[in-house]
């Protein structure tokens, strides 16, 4: 039997969600975005996962769409305008469960991250990569711009910066990537997964229901102008304040010694 195309490991509160086709460089196909979206909708749901690793099998990150398989679709009776449309639609509703999820989502960036690949990268709350790592929206090379994944990317990166990347097709190093905001950390190759491991057990120790208050409030207030901005966080303020496990949070620290927090 083949193996599982996503694989899952949970290292206590972490959860690891490998994408596991390296043959095609861990391509977007139907059947990878099915496989993510399962699982992410099974770890929203999952209060003793803290933190999400995602990270790729093999010499890549994530390549994309699976090319080949669109280009069958053009097989139908439309051309292949209804399962486009339908890949697209899929693709968008998972990058937007990411940061919709609890649990904050780091992405292990090695090899390359490229068109839908990116996408992915800039879609997770956080990344760390290897220093050789690349990263790049490329469809232009091949007359298809990247009019999806420069959703994600326009929220996290300065304009002009994704711009050139889109109509050039030319790819990120890691450390222009970090540069421009669209990953945070970068590291030896074989120190990436200790990197990476490490920032999701210092993220692991925060109070769990203060993390989920904060991340939520994140991608809310951002949409708003300023004014609407501080009324919904000034809210969300009260709500934390009113958790007894921030109380007994505060007390720790003012009486100088470790909180008693359970899992939460």
């Amino acid at each position: 039997m083949s193996e599982p195309l996503l694989l899952r490991n949970d290292v206590g509160p972490i959860s690891h969600l490998t994408l596991n086709s390296p043959r095609n460089l861990n391509a977007l196909s139907d059947a990878m975005i099915a496989a993510l979206q399962a699982e992410f909708d099974q770890l929203a749901e999952d209060r003793a996962q803290k933190v999400i690793i995602l990270k790729g099998a093999g010499r890549a990150f994530c390549a994309g769409h699976d090319l080949k398989e669109m280009q069958a679709a053009r097989q139908s009776p439309d051309n292949g305008a209804t399962a486009w449309g339908d890949l697209f639609a899929r693709c968008s509703k998972l990058m937007q469960t990411i940061p919709r999820l609890p649990q904050p989502v780091i992405a292990q960036v090695h090899g390359l991250a490229a068109a839908a690949g990116c996408q992915l990268v800039a879609s997770c709350d956080l990344a760390v990569a290897a220093d050789d790592a690349k990263f790049g929206v490329n469809g232009v090379n091949i007359g298809l711009f990247c009019s999806t994944p420069m959703v994600a990317l326009s929220r996290v990166m300065p304009r002009k910066q994704m711009f050139e990347m889109l109509t050039t097709g030319e790819f990120l190093s890691a450390a222009r990537a970090r540069e421009v905001g669209l990953i945070n950390r970068v590291g030896a190759p074989d120190a990436l997964a200790d990197a990476t491991q490490g920032l999701a057990q210092n993220i692991a120790t925060k109070l769990g229901s203060a993390v989920r208050i904060g991340k939520r409030a994140f991608y809310q207030q951002a949409e708003l102008t300023l004014a609407e901005a501080y009324a919904l966080t000034g809210a969300v303020m009260v709500d934390n304040m009113l958790n007894a496990q921030t109380d007994e949070g505060i007390n720790a620290f003012l009486e100088k010694r470790p909180p008693n927090w359970p899992d939460a």
